[in-house]
């Protein structure tokens, strides 16, 4: 099977095919994906796309929210946590 390439804040990780970006980013070890306005972590809550508590940037498009999104070779993944 191939694997695809995103980038997630400048590093370079390599996932299988119909991962979500959420699961890309848990399995590279982040549970927080954003900040909120008084500046405490964020991270899923529901995985189904109601809370937004997910939204990171993708491909420099703000708000994304990670648990909706398949990844895509060459993705740049930014979060705010």
């Amino acid at each position: 099977m191939s694997h695809l390439t995103v980038t997630i804040d400048g590093e370079r990780l390599e996932v299988e095919p119909g991962t979500t970006v959420a699961a890309a980013l848990w399995n590279a070890g982040r549970e927080r994906f954003r900040r909120s306005v008084e500046g405490d972590p964020r991270g899923p809550i529901c995985a189904m796309g109601i809370c937004f508590e997910c939204r990171v940037t993708i491909d420099g498009v703000a708000h994304r929210r990670a648990c909706m999104e398949a990844c895509r070779d060459g993705m740049e993944i930014t979060t705010d946590a």
